[in-house]
């Protein structure tokens, strides 16, 4: 079992890393870093893009898997 969720640990941050280099730069810098975002920034879910939303995903089950070796 912790060979198995080794070997898909590894796989997800091969991903994540692949996922997250494929990625436009943005060109707004810090602004919304300090607070910058406005209480309409809250429901934008549906405005990411579709590379987004899987850097999201990517990254909750790589948080999940490291949580889970953690504790093997």
């Amino acid at each position: 079992m912790k060979i198995l969720l080794s070997l898909l640990h590894i796989a997800l941050s091969i991903f994540l890393m692949v996922v997250v280099l494929m990625q436009h730069r943005k060109q707004g810098g810090f602004g919304g870093v300090f607070g910058g975002g406005t209480q309409a920034d809250m429901g934008q879910w549906q405005r990411f893009t579709s590379l987004t939303k899987l850097t999201v995903v990517l990254a909750a089950l790589f948080m999940l898997t490291s949580l889970l070796l953690a504790l093997l």
